[in-house]
């Protein structure tokens, strides 16, 4: 905020510079003119810097997210199914990790982007977690989410949820259902198929389950992560931990390192 003010008194500075520093009478000298040229155009350029200063700033504010806590007030430890969703990793991995997310939500796609890749190498593709993914469209601010969410179990139900997931994900700007059918194309799915399964809605219902869960177990907004052990037969999680937020990943490790040990 300081630097801010700081921007802000310059640029009224720059103002009030341009409202006087022209002046009525014709100059005495063609230096003087060029001179005043000169200083106007230098001011004019660092109006634009300050411009750009100024819209580099607003951007940064809107984007960066209010501050969250790790641990929402109405989460409680709870157990829940995650038989049939889609998941990687083995179902007798000790840890389980659930994500609820929204296609069209910027810090999800930082999470998918920046953080799930270390997760997978260090976590998953070891075999020490399983990781779930469940669908919370936020549909008040992300109108495109709902079906991009029945766009990937289209894709899973030819066998290609998560190639389809991280299409979405990487054009995450231009999720309208002919995007949504060239992505299916990309990733080699039968055109015809997938057509008929997001025209159909058939998955509508498994997506409102999931928000239904999301708000059940506390999520409020995404993404969200569920951490606990996994049941015996693998088809439920006991959740114990509650990661509001695209969080670094140094607090997912901490959090899966105090599951990995537990007795």
């Amino acid at each position: 905020m300081v630097k801010l003010r700081r921007i802000t008194r310059s640029f009224l500075f720059a103002l009030f510079a341009l409202s006087i520093g022209v002046p009525v009478a014709r100059p005495q000298a063609n230096d003087d003119v060029r001179g005043l040229r000169r200083d106007i155009d230098a001011v004019r350029d660092s109006l634009k810097l300050i411009q750009n200063d100024l819209e580099t700033i607003k951007k940064l504010i809107q984007e960066r997210p209010a501050a969250a806590p790790s641990q929402p007030a109405a989460f409680k430890e709870t157990t829940m199914t995650i038989d049939g969703a889609p998941s990687v990793g083995q179902k007798t991995a000790k840890v389980t990790l659930v994500e609820f997310s929204d296609y069209q939500c910027v810090f999800c796609q930082r999470h998918v982007q920046q953080t799930h890749p270390q997760l997978f190498k260090e976590y998953i593709e070891t075999g020490k977690v399983r990781y779930i993914f469940r669908d919370f469209p936020l549909e008040s601010i992300h109108p495109l989410a709902f079906k991009a969410a029945e766009a990937a179990r289209c894709g899973g139900e030819q066998g290609k949820y998560f190639e389809m997931h991280d299409q979405i994900f990487a054009n995450q700007k231009a999720l309208a259902p002919a995007d949504l059918a060239g992505y299916a194309k990309t990733v080699g799915l039968d055109a015809a198929k997938f057509k008929a399964c997001l025209d159909s809605g058939k998955y509508a219902v498994k997506v409102r389950a999931d928000m239904a869960e999301g708000r059940r177990v506390g999520v409020s907004g995404t993404p969200g992560f569920l951490l606990g052990p996994t049941e015996s037969n693998g088809s439920a999680v006991k959740a114990v931990k509650f990661i509001n937020g695209a969080q670094p990943y140094a607090n997912f490790k901490e959090a899966i390192d105090a599951l990995l040990v537990a007795p």
